[in-house]
């Protein structure tokens, strides 16, 4: 609270003060008053003005002072209320009863909206678990009458199922600390898994999947590290090169206290424009405007996953060369590890 802003804001009292004394003046100079009482009276009328100014200034500085830097130094400046004493004098208090009429009615709104929201997860996690249903009937109706769907229609089911599930993992990614489970996870299954799961896609485009040195334990939950490698593998998929030999190559590197598995393909790349964006929501960049098969979401949520159960994901890349996607596992030794 500056003081310059407060004087400026009281320039009224400044005013009626000069106009009183005014005529305080004339009064004495009409009855011809002793210059010693008038100096007097000056004084007293200086002093007094001071003290009506910075008295008031004084008792209000810190409640502002405090609220305002309050304000700046919280994340979420609607809890300022909690950080602050309640005000001595009158307009303080009915600042601080205003911010707690605000603060009230905001906490009933949010805790309306996340009844709302909870509600509306509830029921798209129970849509799509029914809707899962069908589509496995589908897949097993297409594998075991093969002469009577082309690859066309089960490349479509498989799509289908795919987004299905990218809907889910999205839906549950705001509360993924009540879906997963942190524990000792072998990592040559998980990537066994995503193979089988993507194996008629790789053998679809010609793809040689290539696993090498992945036999590692991480602490990680294996549900979601399949969906996040599974998009990976996806992306790998939708951008290969439409000529020469194509391959996805899964490796681990171990360094000190760190496990990375390495994601890497000979795919079209992705330029130097949109690498910073990759894991953007709904970020497609130009390889997704070129091919129209992108959401751009999978690596949101890959990303997103990632943080939550927290390993570390970056990408590299060279347009129409190579694309490696690394995914970092820390050690932690005072893990507790569930088993």
């Amino acid at each position: 609270m500056k003081f310059s802003l407060y004087l400026k804001d009281n320039l009224y009292k400044t005013f009626v003060f000069t106009i009183c004394y005014g005529i305080n003046l004339l009064i004495f100079f009409a009855f011809k008053v002793d210059k010693s009482v008038i100096i007097s009276s000056t004084l007293i009328y200086v002093i007094c003005f001071s003290l009506i100014l910075w008295i008031p200034y004084w008792r209000k500085k810190k409640f502002y002072t405090d609220l305002l830097a309050n304000i700046e130094a919280l994340d979420k400046g609607y809890l300022v209320l909690e950080t602050l004493t309640k005000p001595e004098f009158y307009e303080g208090e009915l600042v601080f009863r205003a911010l707690y009429d605000i603060n009230k009615s905001m906490n009933e709104n949010v805790r309306l909206i996340e009844e709302h929201l909870q509600d509306f997860k509830e029921y798209i996690e129970m849509w799509i678990h029914e809707v899962k249903i069908p589509l496995a009937t589908l897949a097993l109706i297409s594998n075991n009458h093969k002469e009577q769907f082309d690859k066309k229609t089960k490349l479509q089911l498989k799509r289908l199922e795919d987004y299905v599930d990218q809907v889910l993992y999205y839906v549950r990614s705001e509360n993924a600390e009540k879906d997963y489970l942190i524990k000792e996870t072998n990592l040559s299954k998980v990537i066994k898994n995503v193979g089988l799961k993507n194996m008629d896609d790789l053998l679809e485009n010609k793809i040689d999947y290539i696993v090498e040195n992945v036999d590692y334990k991480i602490l990680t939950d294996s549900k979601w590290l399949e969906f996040i490698l599974g998009q990976i593998i996806n992306n790998s998929i939708k951008y290969k090169k439409n000529i020469g030999d194509s391959y996805i190559k899964i490796f681990v590197q171990e360094k000190e206290e760190k496990t990375t598995l390495i994601i890497e393909d000979n795919g079209i790349g992705i330029k130097n424009s949109d690498l910073k964006q990759v894991f953007d929501k709904s970020f497609t960049g130009e390889n997704g405007r070129n091919t129209n098969k992108s959401t751009g979401m999978g690596l949101f949520i890959a990303k997103n996953m990632c943080k939550k159960l927290g390993h570390k994901i970056d990408i590299e890349s060279k347009y129409n060369e190579y694309t490696k996607v690394y995914i970092t596992f820390a050690k932690n030794k005072y893990y507790d590890v569930l088993k």
